[in-house]
């Protein structure tokens, strides 16, 4: 693994290996700034891929399949992404579509976009999971840019225009942190041909401010065609890199997030016949971040299953774990971290993600090291520091 910077600042991480056929990059530039309205970020990462100064939209998309580049865009609510993964003979052509698109995008089909965006948020709220997951998120979230959701979206992207977009675009590929990365095994030199004078790194600081404090709130929504209740409760917690960090990830693994050795599973599941679907979730934004627990059951079965949600978060913040529990919890969630990076395209994400958070490269090592050094006096610690009554509570049910 090679670390450098690019003539315009930009710094770079090469994870060279060898006789790998496809090669993968990553850019990813932060975000420092809310958007004014919700959707505005949305419909300009939409943009990206629909047409530049030198390409239409067909052509640009022609290029990309006759090639066998999988190209993409993505935003993030702290950074905007830029990926490829592509054949190794066809590095330097990706790279050169990548530069034409960072500096060359047109944003032209803006209200196309516009209207389709709305079409599918529309179709995607008529999911259950999808509204109480809406709900939740603004709610939690509530009058902060992290809880820009699916509805606020629908009520405001009538007010973005395209002038909006082309500004807050040109602005944040100006004014950004950004972090590259390569995974494979092709010329590394060719970065600085392509990406090395597109406008550089700056270290900004985001003006994006820190969440008021939660306290706790119940919001709930009558959906008449709704097969289940669907029920979400969650807390803030600290973001990546503090020092609760390796802890909440675990505790996520023992109560949620490792199937069906979980906790959550076992008893509201198995024992208790409550759901199909149980789980608990670790979102974590630069700035905030939310711990969830997740479930959707019969809307008889509401008072029972949120009563089940009390009985084990009072478990966990009043019986220690066991060494057992927790150093499977441990190698759970290191060979899931092992799983999901054998790719290089999985690497060079992980990597600059790492990286345009504010940590290392190769963070990921650091947090595993952290992870075998977590005790169960830390996990109790956290689960009472953490699991208080300011939280929130949604759910979605039929009307009964």
């Amino acid at each position: 693994m090679r670390e450098f910077e690019l003539k315009n600042n930009i710094k770079v991480c090469v994870k060279e290996n060898k006789n790998t056929p496809r090669a993968a990059l990553t850019l990813n530039i932060s975000i420092s700034k809310p958007e004014k309205h919700s959707g505005e970020y949305s419909i300009m990462n939409r943009l990206l891929l629909k047409g530049t100064e030198k390409y239409s939209s067909e052509e640009l998309s022609a290029i990309l399949d006759e090639n066998a580049i999988d190209f993409s865009t993505e935003m993030k609510l702290d950074y905007l992404r830029f990926r490829f993964v592509c054949l190794n003979e066809d590095f330097e052509q990706a790279l050169s579509i990548m530069r034409e698109v960072i500096l060359n995008s047109t944003f032209t089909e803006f209200e196309k976009e516009r209207v389709k965006l709305k079409g599918e948020i529309t179709a995607e709220l008529d999911s259950a999971k999808v509204k109480v997951s809406d709900l939740f998120t603004k709610t939690i979230y509530k009058n902060h840019y992290y809880g820009h959701s699916y509805t606020q979206t629908l009520e405001e992207i009538d007010k973005v225009t395209r002038e909006d977009v082309v500004t807050s675009y040109n602005e944040i590929l100006n004014n950004s942190r950004k972090s590259l990365v390569l995974a494979g095994d092709v010329d590394s030199s060719l970065l600085e041909k392509y990406l090395g004078d597109i406008p550089g790194y700056k270290n900004i600081d985001s003006v994006i401010e820190e969440p008021d404090a939660l306290k706790q709130e119940y919001a709930e929504i009558i959906k008449e065609d709704a097969n289940q209740a669907q029920i979400i409760q969650g807390w803030r917690v600290p973001a990546i890199g503090s020092d609760d960090y390796p802890a909440i990830m675990l505790m996520n693994v023992i109560l949620g997030a490792s199937g069906l050795s979980s906790r959550l599973f076992l008893e509201l599941r198995e024992k208790k016949g409550l759901a199909y679907t149980v789980r608990s979730a670790y979102e974590t934004h630069r700035k905030s971040a939310v711990f969830s627990i997740y479930i959707g059951t019969e809307p008889s079965n509401i008072e029972t299953s949120i009563a089940g949600f009390k009985e084990e978060i009072e478990k966990i913040k009043t019986i220690p774990v066991s060494e057992e529990e927790l150093k499977n919890a441990v190698n759970n969630l290191i060979g899931k971290q092992q799983f999901v990076t054998e790719t290089n395209m999985q690497q060079a994400n992980i990597m600059a993600y790492y990286s345009i958070m504010g940590k290392p490269f190769g963070y990921r090592a650091e947090v595993q090291e952290k992870l075998r050094r977590v005790t169960p006096e830390q996990i109790l610690a956290c689960a009472n520091k953490y699991f208080t009554d300011d939280y929130v509570l949604t759910i979605i049910k039929p009307q009964v």
